[in-house]
């Protein structure tokens, strides 16, 4: 068996400006699995929020190739010896979990994951933060989504949706990425929202304020949904009565496997379910599109943002997700000439 760590820079169509901070590129580490003829793909597209990093990611990665390369048959057992690396490197996780399921997938001539599409799959598309007069012209290149994500968490959040709604009279959805320190104002903002055609609200307030969120939720006109306060499935029950509903990112949760989980036990809770994901490209895109029947709001946008996407799979067509057909397994392709 052979295993390899490949990097990548991925770059952005605009600059990525959440609450907390802004990009133009991000630098990933992919897993690559070749062994009898298949070749199996994973993605780590880590988050500094969360600790992680790529000197982290790579360390992470090395310990799983030493655990291939050594035994080439334990690409069967990966779900088995995956808990075993380092919890806090979901990333990492993630992008061996793929891989070794679309490996496992092809081998055995079987699709990635056996959900299939029974409805449209219809995605949002994410706005980053910026100036009113870049918002109405991100707003008009997403003419084709139906319904849009537009980043909040500043002082300028009225000015962007005023914006917004000057250009489109599509659904809303919000992320304000910890943005709101104060749960009155932030009550006072999801209510003028929610005047203005918002569907629901994500993070609201900085992670371990259940409490003000428990406040907020009592009062809220629109759902709440949990986003950096929930990472894997440890955090469900403590969150259930809280917000409404979280939002599952494979990247967060330790990839497709950890992630399916979490969907169904947040169901078992009485939470909705968002299934999102982070800059990515079509490697990690994919993989949680097969989850995307699953969930009642899906978000599964970071390859669009990207200029320079290494890898064919999932497409978007219209605003829905169309996942690939060409083969078993994950069903992506490398673009020509993308990665070496």
């Amino acid at each position: 068996m052979k295993v390899t760590l490949v990097s990548k820079t991925l770059k952005l169509k605009h600059a990525w400006t959440l609450a907390r901070g802004s990009t133009t590129s991000k630098d990933y580490l992919y897993f690559k699995v070749e062994h009898q003829g298949f070749t199996g793909w994973g993605e780590a597209a880590h988050n500094a929020r969360y600790g992680e990093s790529p000197e982290s990611v790579k360390t992470v990665l090395e310990e799983a190739k030493t655990i291939l390369e050594a035994d080439p048959e334990a690409v069967h057992r990966w779900q088995e010896w995956l808990p075993s690396l380092p919890q806090a490197q979901a990333a990492a996780r993630a992008a061996v979990d793929i891989a070794c399921r679309d490996w496992v997938t092809q081998a055995s001539s079987t699709p990635f994951l056996p959900a299939a599409p029974d409805r449209e799959l219809v995605t949002s598309f994410s706005v980053g933060i910026d100036a009113p007069e870049r918002i109405l012209a991100k707003v008009s290149e997403a003419s084709a989504y139906h319904v849009l994500k537009i980043k909040l968490g500043t002082k300028q959040d009225q000015d962007i949706i005023s914006a917004v709604r000057k250009a489109t009279d599509k659904p809303l959805r919000v992320d304000a990425n910890e943005g709101w320190r104060d749960r009155e104002e932030a009550l006072q903002m999801i209510d003028w929202l929610a005047a203005r055609g918002v569907e629901l609200i994500e993070q609201p307030m900085p992670t371990g304020q259940l409490e003000n969120i428990s406040w907020l939720r009592e009062r809220s006109p629109l759902p709440l949904v949990a986003d950096e306060d929930i990472c894997g499935i440890e955090d469900i029950n403590r969150l259930a009565g809280v917000y409404d509903g979280i939002n599952v990112k494979l990247m967060k949760a330790g990839g497709a496997t950890p992630a399916a989980a979490m969907l169904e036990k947040a169901r078992t809770q009485g939470l909705k379910t968002m299934l999102g994901c982070m800059i990515e490209s079509s490697i990690g895109i994919t993989a949680a599109s097969f989850l995307a029947p699953k969930a009642d709001w899906i978000d599964l946008d970071g390859n669009l943002l990207i200029s320079n996407d290494p890898f064919i799979g999932t497409t978007c067509q219209e605003g829905k997700l169309v996942l690939p057909t060409r083969r078993l397994g994950l069903g992506v392709e490398e673009r020509p000439d993308a990665l070496p």
